[in-house]
């Protein structure tokens, strides 16, 4: 019997074993079933109501894997909501919004372009890392500007979006093998010929 035995780990059987410590007129004994005992009758009336009425006490082992995916979904469901709501990394948001353990596959080049974080002028200009935010082709130095419009990188051209289609623009070509594989040669191009961008 669990409840007589002070060593158990069951909490409810340590709870009874010291009531039985402090109360050394209480004795426990084993009652054979429906012999008519009073008490074990009542016993046995309690035991059924509680597990119909009152608060059902399981303690079943579930299998690794349930818990390891119960646990992957509640941490995915977090970082959605996190990134869902959060103040930065919301041009990459807008490309992917929905939070994924599948690698992307993208290079660093792609890293570079979509994030827009890179030697870019613009970039470089906002955190203070540049005098201008202008190209030598004497525009503003952004990766849309490098893939749609500079004389310096007119081998990997692509089609210049509408300026309020410009987010749905950068997830097509997030898509799009041949777009990503211009955007790669983009990057190369700029980070081996930095001085052929600065400005006048």
């Amino acid at each position: 019997m669990a409840s007589s035995n002070s060593k158990s780990t069951n909490e409810t059987a340590r709870k009874i074993f010291k009531i039985l410590l402090s109360n050394p007129r209480i004795k426990v004994s084993w009652v054979k079933a429906h012999a008519g005992n009073i008490g074990k009758e009542r016993a046995d009336q309690l035991a059924k109501d509680a597990t119909k009425h009152g608060q059902p006490y399981s303690h079943t082992e579930l299998p690794k894997p349930h818990i390891k995916g119960l646990l992957r979904k509640r941490m995915l469901e977090e970082w959605q909501t996190s990134w869902q709501n959060g103040d930065t990394g919301r041009k990459m948001y807008n490309i992917m919004p929905s939070v994924s353990l599948r690698p992307t596959n993208w290079i660093r080049e792609e890293v570079i372009f979509f994030s827009q974080h890179g030697t870019f002028p613009a970039y470089l200009e906002r955190f203070h890392l540049s005098d201008s935010d202008y190209c030598s082709c004497d525009e503003i130095g952004t990766a849309l500007d490098y893939a749609t419009e500079c004389i310096n990188t007119v081998s990997w051209h692509m089609r210049k979006p509408a300026p309020n289609f410009e987010q749905e623009w950068l997830k097509r070509v997030a898509n799009i093998l041949i777009s990503r594989q211009k955007i790669r040669g983009i990057i190369k191009f700029i980070s081996e010929n930095r001085d052929l961008f600065r400005p006048p």
